[in-house]
């Protein structure tokens, strides 16, 4: 039902967990968007703010007050410090309803991950540069993971490397199924993907029709799964691969190949630990600004 009001959270934050904190509004808020205040948008990337604000818009008045330190509570007891998150000072106004939505799409463009990989907003036309480009079409903001993070170009750029045609693909995390999509239209075999957050699989399920690939979503969690893949995705935070690595080595063919990501690089000493605890081998570190990901194998 259409209101003459909606309601404004501007939230300070580190912009280098815009991705996270945004993934957060959407699952604990009734929100509609998130963008980052007064920025210019290129390629579909934000660029981080200086301030580092985050304009999240909601339907309904909440107690955004206790959510916000909820949630702030249970991302330090993950491992992310007061630094990582950054001061969250908040407003929380309400406003006269505008097509704010329609503001919002005209700031996403086209992005080039690559020479290979475009991700095209899903209200855009697209003409493909070459043969063997992959597409992918998404709503930017529905779920985590649209392919403009640093994290998710990191495992993007490790399969574009290391995922071989007729490989079996999981995505430990999936988020909007980008990942999964991503793998399919490279010539993967099967993807799975397992989150656990409810609301991103019907996102994810959405997405991959969308774009035309049978990947399989489900909520769930590493150690619930009880078969082998030749490659292995988790972008998730460090704190959550260190807790899960045993869980991902057992999902690893023995010639598979495991890429983790979601690593600010002043906590890659966490990751690096359970890599070294669980002796799987890097094979390569990849770097994207602040962010380190890492293909390892056993």
């Amino acid at each position: 039902m259409y209101s003459d009001k909606y309601y404004e959270l501007q939230l300070k934050i580190n912009p280098d967990m815009e991705d996270i904190i945004s993934d957060i509004c959407f699952e604990v808020f009734p929100c509609e968007g998130v963008v980052l205040a007064e920025e210019a948008y290129k390629d579909l990337e934000m660029v981080s703010s200086t301030e580092g604000t985050l304009r999240i818009f909601l339907t309904e008045k909440v107690n955004v007050k206790e959510i916000l330190y909820q949630q702030r509570a249970l991302l330090k007891s993950r491992g992310l410090s007061d630094n990582d998150l950054g001061s969250w000072e908040f407003t929380f106004v309400e406003k006269e309803n505008e097509d704010w939505s329609k503001k919002w799409k005209e700031k996403w463009d086209i992005t080039h991950v690559s020479d290979r990989i475009t991700i095209v907003p899903d209200w855009l036309e697209y003409k493909p540069r070459r043969e063997d480009e992959v597409v992918i079409r998404l709503e930017p903001g529905c779920a985590f993971g649209t392919g403009t993070h640093q994290t998710t170009q990191i495992c993007m750029s490790a399969m574009e490397k290391y995922l071989k045609k007729g490989m079996t693909v999981a995505d430990i995390g999936m988020g909007s199924g980008i990942l999964s999509i991503c793998a399919m239209k490279m010539g993967a075999k099967s993807a799975y993907g397992c989150d656990i957050d409810a609301d991103v699989i019907d996102v994810a399920k959405e997405n991959s029709k969308k774009n035309g690939t049978l990947c399989a979503f489900e909520l769930g969690t590493a150690d619930k799964i009880n078969r082998t893949f030749d490659f292995v995705m988790a972008n998730i935070l460090h704190n959550v691969l260190n807790d899960i690595m045993k869980d991902l080595k057992k999902l690893m063919n023995e010639n598979g190949v495991l890429v983790l990501s979601g690593i600010l690089e002043e906590k890659s000493p966490i990751v690096l630990g359970a890599i070294e605890r669980e002796n799987l081998k890097i094979v390569e570190t990849l770097h994207q600004d602040q962010w380190v990901g890492y293909v390892v194998t056993m």
